[in-house]
């Protein structure tokens, strides 16, 4: 199998869906969301949904803002940051739950990464830990100075390649009171690895592409991607893992969004695989929940972060029965019981 190909596979498995979901066309919605029970005008009295953009250190971000029913500015709210999966866009799955916590009554922001969806940042794609990392922290600058917010009551929500982010950033921002993940995806692991270790073998021939490429920017200012695999039905058919297969529907066809790719320079590596989301999890201190189906083929990630958080004496492991990771992202029962316990949980916590 070609390491263009697999990549792909591997980016794909950040996100996630299954066949025969129902979603929204990004195409009929005026905010272009994608999921199901999507805004689709702001109503006075109701939740609603306010596309913003600001800059973090140059780059504009594009992000989402949504507000509780009957938001008044004038009162105090808690608020939660939601990162978005690799490959993933704001209109998508964290706009799902950013929406979701909205209509229990949070403020709530989801951006897309910069570099990536309606953000800026040259060249496109560009895929780091650092800059994913950093997302997060200005998606906290930004909703701290929002009209309304509490500062004192933020909370984090990462999902798949999100969720390994937002372990890294609670390690050390602690302006985020509590903290929770969804089919949490260890972004680096996974790169350097394979997905359930699968490419141990081939981990030093990729880091030489990778380095290769890094050298071809320089010198050429020519932009090697991986990522870029289109696959027949058949083909997602025969992929090894459900993270896959289910994820090239989900990204690809039933909640597709033009924003949203598997693509991603392939010098991005050299930040990728030496990456790792679970060391110093012991610098969590605060509140900590972890969510995965027990079908998910990538729960060997959240449950090994899950034992190296000893900073915290508060943290819970809630396993989603009969879920996969990608149906996480959009079965109603899977969501409503994920967004049961979020709510409980940041009730408690913020």
């Amino acid at each position: 199998m070609k390491f263009t190909f697999l990549n792909a596979m591997l980016l794909t498995a950040m996100a996630g869906i299954a066949t025969g979901a129902q979603a929204a066309d990004y195409r009929k919605n005026p905010f272009t969301l994608t999921y199901e029970g999507a805004i689709t005008e702001n109503v006075q009295g109701k939740v609603n949904i306010h596309p913003v953009k600001y800059d973090l250190h140059g780059i504009q971000i594009a992000a989402n803002v949504y507000t509780p029913a009957n938001y008044d500015a004038a009162k105090k709210y808690p608020a939660v940051v939601v990162a978005h999966p690799n490959g993933g866009v704001k209109e998508q799955v964290a706009g799902l739950y950013a929406q979701r916590l909205a209509e229990h009554g949070y403020i709530t922001i989801t951006a897309d990464a910069a570099y990536q969806g309606a953000s800026g940042g040259m060249p496109r794609s560009v895929d780091k830990p650092a800059n994913r990392i950093e997302d997060i922290h200005g998606m906290a600058d930004y909703l701290s100075q929002y009209p309304g917010v509490d500062v004192g009551r933020i909370g984090l929500l990462g999902i798949c390649g999100g969720g390994g982010y937002s372990l890294k950033a609670a390690q050390t921002d602690k302006r985020f009171k509590a903290l929770a993940t969804l089919s949490m995806f260890d972004s680096g692991r996974v790169r350097r690895n394979g997905f359930q270790d699968s490419q141990l073998a081939t981990v030093q021939q990729r880091l030489k592409q990778a380095s290769d490429a890094r050298a071809k920017e320089a010198a050429s200012g020519e932009i090697t991607y991986t990522g870029d695999a289109k696959l027949t039905d058949e083909q997602i058919a025969k992929l090894p893992f459900d993270l896959y297969r289910q994820g090239f529907e989900y990204y690809g066809k039933t909640h597709a969004h033009p924003n949203s790719t598997f693509r991603y320079t392939m010098s991005s590596l050299l930040d990728l695989m030496n990456f790792d989301a679970e060391s110093n999890m012991d610098l969590i201190n605060q509140p900590l929940l972890m969510m995965a189906g027990t079908k998910a083929d990538s729960l060997y990630m959240t449950e090994s972060a899950f034992k190296k958080a000893t900073g915290t004496k508060n943290k819970e492991l809630f396993l989603i029965e009969g879920a996969t990771h990608i149906e996480t992202y959009w079965v109603p029962r899977y969501v409503d019981q994920a967004m049961k316990k979020l709510d409980s949980f940041y009730d408690k916590n913020i």
